[in-house]
């Protein structure tokens, strides 16, 4: 049994109502008088609006499925439609062929049909939030537009990534959009990030610089001991593995380069004769 519904949409006759669904927009955007300036787009339309009513209604749907085309003295679709003429309204002419019931849209062909013209409810906004917090993640609070909550930044985004707050955009007839926050990271005075490697500066007395020894440090996963050896130089670098930023397509984290400074002490803070012996006994280059 013929069923040309299916083949104005370009579907096969067991396509899902996901898959109408999907088929009637990509088609229906194609054919849109208002994209489409060719003459024929405006009756293509309206067969695609029309077949849509029809297979997108369960009632209407299992009606067709049973009598196919015959329902259209035994053309297609297509032949039917442009049979009724320029001026016809097939929204009227398939209503009395299948009923009243599940109702038809009353705003004619004109557009709008299963969703064509939606409104778009997402709505965007930008948020800082800490360097730590883009680092090892957790939650912000959101003041917007009279509404508050918190969102969960996810560890180890990037400044400039936009993450999702689902049902918290526009909402119109009952149905609620999302928000997108772009993701802006504050500056931190300690790190320096490069995609997933952290870089930090810390203090190193001159005598552990010197003689070689060990420095507690803070960083930003947790207190770590550094044994340093001697004869460190200014901005040497030193690695620590997996103390850096989470990848997280990879799953892994990246590394912590710590870079030394070394803090010299006050001529004025050190006893005289131990002064006079450096000044003697240090070289001059």
């Amino acid at each position: 049994m013929a069923k040309s519904l299916y083949e104005t949409l370009e579907v096969s006759e067991n396509a899902s109502s996901d898959e109408i669904k999907k088929a009637y927009r990509k088609l229906a955007r194609k054919y849109h008088p208002d994209v489409n300036k060719d003459p024929e787009a405006e009756e293509k339309f309206k067969e695609l609006n029309a077949a849509y009513e029809v297979l997108s209604d369960d009632e209407k749907k299992a009606q067709y499925d049973q009598y196919g085309d015959s329902m259209f003295g035994g053309q297609n679709f297509h032949d039917f439609a442009r049979g009724q003429g320029q001026n016809s309204n097939l929204d009227d002419i398939l209503r009395q062929m299948f009923g009243q019931s599940g109702g038809f849209s009353q705003s004619g062909f004109g557009g709008g049909f299963g969703g064509f013209d939606e409104p778009d409810l997402d709505a965007s906004a930008q948020i800082t939030v800490a360097f730590d917090v883009s680092i090892l993640g957790g939650k912000q609070h959101i003041s917007l537009n009279n509404n508050s909550f918190d969102i969960k930044i996810p560890e180890g985004i990037k400044d400039g990534q936009k993450i999702r707050a689902k049902g918290k955009g526009k909402s119109y007839h009952g149905q609620v959009g999302d928000l997108i926050l772009k993701i802006n990271v504050a500056h931190s005075p300690e790190y320096e990030r490069d995609e997933d490697t952290l870089t930090k500066y810390f203090d190193i007395p001159l005598k552990t610089a010197l003689f070689g020894g060990k420095i507690e440090i803070k960083t930003i996963h947790k207190d770590i001991t550094l044994k340093v050896p001697a004869n460190t130089k200014q901005n040497q670098k030193f690695r620590v593995r997996e103390l850096g930023v989470l990848n997280r397509k990879a799953g892994v984290k990246g590394d912590l380069y710590l870079k030394a400074n070394i803090v010299l002490p006050k001529i004025e803070d050190l006893d005289e004769d131990f002064v006079k012996v450096l000044e003697e006994k240090l070289p001059q280059n």
